[in-house]
């Protein structure tokens, strides 16, 4: 299977078919050929399950008739479309109520765009500033780090943005909710998801995923 492919997200459902967390479509197969999970399949507003087997067969009808968001991913005897949604079958817990504090997510935040220049780029081309310099006593939390550009971030240096003669698009707070998730929604690619998503906290971790699966509720 093409890894870039079983890269794609998945939205996680607990038992009550609430949102709990994002995984890859790698970990999501592994838990349906584990048996630990379930596809839900939202279209329409219809929403239908699914174990291994099942998805298997409607994946070879749905080669018949693709959706053009469809995206698959293959065996030398089949081809599986890659799920959206799954639902587990032994977790019952919510998601954790504060957001990983990670490179990600701040990216996710800002949206890709470099909070001086104002201009969005890729992600190998961003870079975390610090507003306030470290060399200053500025800590790295949500409330003092913005994405910035290479060129950008070279030009402000350790000094304050006003000292740079640079200005901030968007002051930098903590996120209530998860960034990624709030960049995810808005294609249409993740449409299925706008039914779960509204109600998510924020990003749940798979810590506790793992540990469902261990044996423990």
């Amino acid at each position: 299977m093409p890894a870039k492919v079983l890269d794609n997200s998945v939205l996680v459902l607990n038992r009550y078919y609430t949102a709990i967390n994002v995984i890859s479509a790698r970990h999501a197969f592994t838990l349906l050929f584990k048996g630990a999970a379930e596809v839900i399949s939202h279209e329409d507003d219809q929403s239908a399950s699914y174990d291994i087997v099942n998805w298997i067969e409607l994946s070879q009808l749905k080669t018949e008739f693709p959706d053009p968001y469809d995206e698959w991913a293959h065996t030398p005897s089949l081809q599986i479309c890659i799920p959206r949604i799954i639902r587990l079958n032994i977790y019952n817990r919510l998601p954790q109520r504060s957001v990983k504090f990670n490179r990600r997510n701040i990216f996710a935040r800002d949206e890709g765009q470099c909070q001086y220049c104002r201009k969005k780029y890729p992600v190998g081309q961003l870079t975390i500033d610090h507003v306030k310099p470290r060399s200053l006593g500025g800590q790295t939390t949500w409330e003092n780090v913005a994405t910035a550009c290479v060129k950008c971030n070279t030009m402000k240096g350790g000094r304050r943005p006003e000292d740079a003669g640079m200005h901030l698009a968007h002051k930098p707070v903590k996120p209530k909710k998860s960034p990624l998730l709030k960049v995810k929604i808005k294609s249409e690619k993740y449409k299925s998801w706008r039914k779960f998503v509204s109600e998510i906290p924020t990003n749940g971790e798979t810590n506790g995923i793992h540990a469902s699966l261990n044996g423990h509720s």
